[in-house]
């Protein structure tokens, strides 16, 4: 058994936990931690980061559960249930057609150091600007939002298909500029988070499902666990922090982490192309 290789899965999958729901990337940070750790080869290190991204979901499944059942228990009748989950379907729609229809398109051009780094950097200066900006609230709730809401956040959710963007950034600064409180931005941030991410790691797990055995089983379970623990205490963190605070730090750590794309592009540190 290698240890050393359980702890980089154990690492990874703490990673992808605390980034994912988070306004800064998961990608880029996972594309970082993989390089510096020396972990897994391209193919089985794709895989392996499908699963971590289950196990994150997983864990907003996991906190929204109760509202969830109730949604699916209501679903037949109209009301707040319903509501909640056709919004969730017209927001979704959006980036999984555009990702399925464009998404290796955009990945192949787009998928380089100097674009990374523009959209960490340009991202944290939009985080900034919509923090300064007014911000007029007309969805406090998330009972409050209706499908022409919905599908905006949806559209904003596109741009999350450029690496670096994030899509929970994309998501909740989009819903605060269409409107949302921040709060009810972060909560749909997180709820879209399942049926894109569910979606898409399901879809990917099958296509490259080949290249599993049973050696992966021990290395992935650690990951995927580690994720989904990392996952919910960032979730009920971030609630937490914006009761009280901005999303101001998110975006000085945005610039800096741009920064560093491009310093270690320019040296040769991070091969972030494989």
């Amino acid at each position: 058994m290698d240890f050393l290789l359980l702890f980089k899965s154990l690492v990874m999958g703490v990673v992808e936990g605390i980034t994912e729901f988070l306004p800064i990337s998961s990608t880029g940070h996972l594309i970082l931690t993989g390089h510096l750790l020396g972990f897994l080869d391209k193919e089985k290190r794709d895989v392996f980061e499908i699963f971590i991204q289950l196990g994150a979901m997983l864990a907003v499944v996991w906190e929204y559960r109760a509202r969830l059942i109730g949604a699916v228990s209501q679903a037949g009748q109209p009301g707040p249930g319903r509501q909640l989950l056709i919004n969730l379907m017209v927001a979704a729609i959006p980036a999984l057609l555009l990702g399925k229809l464009m998404g290796e398109q955009i990945k192949a051009a787009l998928f380089n150091p100097l674009t990374v780094a523009i959209s960490f950097i340009v991202g944290g200066v939009i985080i900034l600007w919509a923090e300064k900006r007014q911000h007029t609230v007309s969805v406090a709730t998330l009972e409050d939002l209706s499908p022409r809401d919905a599908l905006k956040v949806g559209l904003a959710q596109c741009l999350a298909l450029i690496p670096g963007t994030s899509r929970s950034g994309a998501t909740i600064i989009g819903g605060m500029f269409f409107g949302l409180s921040r709060q009810a931005a972060t909560e749909f941030s997180f709820l879209l988070g399942i049926p894109v991410l569910g979606s898409a790691s399901l879809y990917s797990l099958f296509k490259h499902w080949h290249s599993l055995d049973q050696n992966d089983l021990l290395v992935f379970g650690i990951g995927f666990v580690a994720s989904f623990i990392f996952a919910l205490i960032a979730v009920r963190a971030l609630l937490r922090f914006l009761v009280s605070h901005t999303f101001v730090a998110f975006a000085w750590y945005r610039i800096g982490f741009g920064l560093l794309v491009l310093l270690t592009a320019y040296t040769g540190w991070v091969q972030w192309t494989d």
